[in-house]
């Protein structure tokens, strides 16, 4: 079956180039330089990527609120989404826009989850300030099974019938789950009575993927997908602006990126891509080692 290219990794391409760790991270380019934000969509384009998550990860009211805009979320979602749309439209081979429905706090910590009273008001903003530019939406890096919910119940109710992905993401060990200790088995649970459109993996090792990807293929028969990263490990109580440092993997080649993406669609992965510190070089290596992909 072919594999659809997802992109790689917006946050830390922009990161990498313009040095936005902390504070508003990938926001902050949103807000001064909108015209890179599009370069790099172009560039994973051409690279081969066939699907594009907008730059809204961190247009969140959490991050926002650390300079006192946390009441501009909506509108600087909605020009994520533009911007997205525009590299897209421009490209000569059909592209299709995920929009990105990110943690509402920080990534990778379960216990800072908020409520669903909390969340889903805002999931549901951040639902339609996407809608007009997306072709579907993606709940990405989700810590726990509730997280999850929140995010996607507000696609689905809110998203015109656009398509929903769920991408979750697991401990570093492999086979050990979620990186709230649920199974995924559990993840899937709480979703099941939501028509979603596919289930994914994404920032975490390929390895603990690799696994994930096995017990996901048992159960359900709807397409599955990945974007590994290339952390090491996150450390515990890790947060955007602390020292906690989020080390990045030397082992992690283009070569071994490329292999590990090939498993993982032996594994059923369907839509294959990169998550932090995977730039348009993996995403290039990958198209060219999938001569079926879309």
């Amino acid at each position: 079956m072919a594999v659809t290219v997802l992109d790689g990794g917006m946050g830390g391409e922009l990161q990498s180039r313009f040095g936005s760790a902390k504070g508003l991270w990938s926001a902050q380019v949103l807000i001064d330089q909108p015209e890179a934000v599009v370069q790099v969509h172009r560039e994973f384009i051409a690279a081969g990527a066939r699907m594009i998550i907008t730059n809204t990860y961190s247009t969140i009211p959490s991050y926002l609120g650390k300079e006192g805009r946390q009441s501009e979320y909506p509108g600087l979602t909605r020009l994520g989404g533009e911007l997205a749309r525009q590299a897209a439209d421009e490209s000569a081979a059909p592209v299709q826009v995920l929009g990105s429905l990110p943690p509402l706090e920080e990534s990778y910590r379960p216990d800072l989850v908020p409520s669903a009273d909390d969340a889903l008001p805002i999931y549901r903003r951040l639902v339609e300030a996407l809608l007009p530019n997306v072709d579907a939406f993606v709940c990405e890096t989700m810590s726990t099974a509730e997280e999850a919910l929140n995010a996607a119940s507000q696609a689905v109710a809110f998203g015109s019938g656009k398509p929903v992905y769920v991408s979750w993401t697991l401990n570093e060990q492999p086979g050990t789950g979620l990186r709230s200790g649920e199974s995924v088995s559990q993840a899937m649970a709480k979703l099941a009575h939501l028509p979603l459109a596919g289930y994914l993996f994404n920032c975490t090792t390929p390895e603990a993927i690799q696994e994930g990807l096995k017990e996901l293929r048992g159960l359900t028969d709807k397409p599955l997908g990945c974007y590994a990263n290339r952390i090491e490990q996150v450390p515990q109580g890790w947060t955007l602006d602390n020292a906690k440092v989020n080390k990045r993997r030397g082992d992690l080649t283009t070569d071994y990126f490329v292999q590990t993406c090939l498993d993982a669609a032996d594994a059923g992965a369907t839509i294959i891509g990169g998550c932090c510190g995977i730039g348009p070089p993996y995403i290039a290596a990958l198209s060219a080692a999938l001569p079926g992909s879309s």
